[in-house]
């Protein structure tokens, strides 16, 4: 009986039965369809905060992770095991023996084994850069929804197998964080295309090849609640060539599930597991699947969500930061806001006493770079941001269109739509916020009036909104080439943002769709002119002090006119001279 290798997109590992060898993305059920020509199921996992919410019997799932040395997803005879890796169900974490191999016990209906990337190796990737390091069992398949969710996988495999090729991995390394992309439909993906996908991708290609990104992050909402749009937008996203890790976020659910634990399959279909684990360089990596799912039922037409983790979900952390090294920089990438979990202080008491964290959420369509502290519940002396980051999508492609079309989507923080660019190197990182359609120096904007009377200079405020901006940063300001002074800051709307809002009422509205309405921009300094304004053009120039101890300058000019009095006795006195 001959095998057809399988498709990229279907490694999971290699399941040996006999001496037949086929990728475990495929069952034996499905094995013998495909030698029949029927579809075979894409590669998956399920499970969630809770695991299955109707635990069945358990069965030990056994396999081999190896070092896949001619890259074919397959294990040959000369390719050998590797020890010491670390496989997990969801909530145990197993070890593998010096043969490579480990035992695992498994839900018999619904379970997900996954294998953590360890340092210097890769699993898989599919042709759009997606990670396929987990093998889904569902023998059942999942329940009819209105998106797809995991076909029916058959019985377990007698041996379930991971494939990793070695790469070698430095200590300094770059990401691309993206928040939500969140497209509703083809249009909006062709958005994405053009206003963050082609200039990264071009920006990529021009960089010297170790300055170019390791890997990218979506950090959920990949979608923006059609899901399928999920494939033609990571064919996008995969123009970058890039392996690229996707979050779960609220609106790439199945929101017809009745229940948390079945919200995800389509996203587990196409992705692989909700929540897990990696290794890149000297970083370890977890990423998170914190939107915990109401469901719908009789009494709940319409279903809910929250941010939370769950006790499985808690659980499997606890067990890999256990084979986590204390001086190891661990990075949280999860959906909601750390602050807008119900379970948040459960996961502070796991990551307290490591004295190198970091952690990124998006969701809100507001950017703040926050220092955790007792507000939040956090108790620990060792510093954690958490980045609540910019998205791609920014208003969800709303406000006016430029001359490509494109909607300028502007965040109701006053924040232009755009991505990051993590510098890793050991424990220490710096972060560079990279807004879309503006150069990279654009790091903050200046709202004053284009003129101001010499009476009115006084009385004038002068506000930044500093994009990457924490409560602590030092903002000030000086009027042509003068003394510094302070700006406070100040929790109200953009005022830039304000007057985008206010056109869409006016007598001549832009194009495009509404944009929301204002929030309170978390980074915004004001300050007021001095009254001492000759008439004539000045120079304001904003600078601040970013996190990560870089100085940022930006300058704004403004004409003071005379009073309106002094101009008319002026006028009347340059008549009377004959001017």
């Amino acid at each position: 009986m001959s095998v057809t290798k399988p498709t990229p997109h279907s490694y999971a590992g290699v399941i040996r039965l006999g001496q037949t060898r086929f990728s475990a993305a495929l069952s034996l059920a499905a094995f013998l369809a495909t030698t029949m020509g029927l579809s075979v199921p894409t590669l998956a996992a399920t499970g969630t905060h809770g695991g299955n919410t109707h635990p069945s019997e358990t069965i030990k799932a056994t396999g081999v992770v190896f070092e896949d040395r001619d890259g074919d997803g397959l294990r040959d005879q000369e390719e050998p095991g590797l020890s010491g890796v670390r496989v997990s169900n969801g909530e145990t974490i197993v070890t593998t023996d010096d043969q490579g191999r480990y035992e695992i016990e498994i839900d018999a209906k619904d379970a997900t084994v996954f294998v953590i990337k360890p340092r210097d190796f890769m699993t898989p990737t599919d042709a759009d850069g997606l990670p396929r390091f987990t093998y889904s069992h569902k023998p059942e398949g999942s329940p009819p929804t209105q998106y797809a969710g995991i076909a029916p996988t058959g019985p377990l495999p007698a041996s379930v197998d991971f494939p990793l090729v070695r790469r070698p991995e430095p200590n300094r390394f770059r990401v691309v964080m993206f928040g939500d992309t969140q497209p509703r439909d083809l249009k909006e993906v062709d958005f994405i295309a053009h206003d963050v996908v082609a200039p990264l991708a071009a920006a990529e290609a021009q960089a010297d090849p170790e300055d170019r990104a390791a890997f990218g992050v979506t950090l959920g909402d990949v979608v923006n609640d059609d899901l399928d749009v999920m494939p033609p937008l990571n064919a996008v996203v995969g123009r970058l060539g890039l392996p690229w890790y996707n979050v779960l976020g609220n609106h790439d659910m199945n929101y017809d599930s009745p229940d948390d634990s079945l919200s995800d399959e389509t996203f587990e279909r196409i992705y692989g597991a909700p929540y897990y684990a990696f290794n890149y360089g000297p970083v370890h990596f977890v990423v998170l699947d914190d939107v915990i799912w109401s469901g719908i039922g009789p009494d709940r037409p319409r279903g809910r969500y929250k941010g939370g983790l769950g006790e499985r979900q808690l659980t499997f952390l606890r067990h890999d930061l256990a084979g986590v090294p204390k001086e190891t920089l661990v990075v949280f990438l999860m959906h909601i806001p750390v602050w807008e979990m119900e379970d948040r202080e459960a996961f502070y008491r796991l990551i307290e006493d490591r004295p190198h964290t970091l952690s990124f959420s998006a969701h809100t369509h507001i950017q703040e770079y926050r220092l955790l502290g007792p507000e939040e519940g956090w108790t620990s002396p060792h510093p954690h941001l958490h980045v609540n980051h910019v998205t791609v999508c920014g208003s969800w492609w709303t406000g006016k269109t430029d001359e490509n079309g494109i909607p300028h989507t502007t965040m109701r923080d006053g924040v232009p739509n755009g991505y990051s660019i993590v510098h890793f190197d050991g424990p220490n990182y710096v972060i560079d916020f990279k807004p879309a359609r503006r150069p990279a120096s654009h790091q903050m904007t200046i709202f004053a009036p284009d003129f101001v009377t010499v009476a009115d200079a006084a009385r004038t405020e002068v506000l930044a909104n500093i994009f990457t901006g924490l409560k602590t940063t030092p903002v000030q300001v000086r009027i042509d080439g003068g003394d510094w002074i302070d700006l406070t800051r100040s929790s109200e709307p953009d005022p830039y943002y304000v007057r985008l809002k206010q056109a869409e009422t006016g007598p001549n509205p832009p194009d495009g769709r509404p944009l929301p309405n204002p929030a309170a921009s978390p980074h915004l300094w004001k300050g007021t002119l001095p009254a001492d304004l000759s008439v004539g053009a000045h120079t304001i120039e904003v600078r601040f002090v970013d996190h990560f101890n870089r100085t940022f300058t930006d300058r704004r000019i403004i004409r003071v006119v005379p009073n309106p009095a002094d101009a008319d006795a002026q006028t009347d006195e340059q008549g009377q001279n004959g001017r």
